[in-house]
């Protein structure tokens, strides 16, 4: 019966470092770092002139907005979840600006063949 006190002492300080880092842990602040560079990154690139990376760049924007409201209702999972969708769409818009851009420059050196051709016929 020596251990007993013992136990139960540790038990307790065992239950109130658990409370402890279960509440610490819901107020971890959301991580919106990489969701709103990837948004700048995709305005920066030119997104908002191409229609299909426009959509996308609105809606990483939307649900950024989402993320933070959902983080604030204390739906963590769900503000990841959102977050993740957020960068992805960021991700999208500046592939996509970037393949117009591409397209684009092809088009150019395709008519500047063209043009070198048609001047030495």
């Amino acid at each position: 019966m020596k251990y007993g006190p013992r136990i139960g002492f540790m038990l307790l300080a065992v239950a109130v470092a658990a409370t402890g880092v279960v509440s610490g842990c819901a107020n971890v602040p959301l991580r919106t770092e990489a969701s709103t560079s990837g948004i700048r990154a995709a305005e920066e690139s030119g997104a908002a002139k191409v229609p299909q990376a426009s959509l996308h760049l609105q809606l990483a924007k939307e649900e950024l907005e989402a993320a933070k409201v959902l983080a604030a209702k204390g739906e963590k999972e769900k503000a990841d979840s959102m977050l993740m969708r957020s960068e992805a769409d960021a991700e999208l818009a500046v592939s996509l600006s970037h393949k117009d851009a591409e397209k684009k420059e092809a088009m150019e050196a395709v008519e500047r063949a063209r043009q070198l051709r048609k001047n030495n016929q």
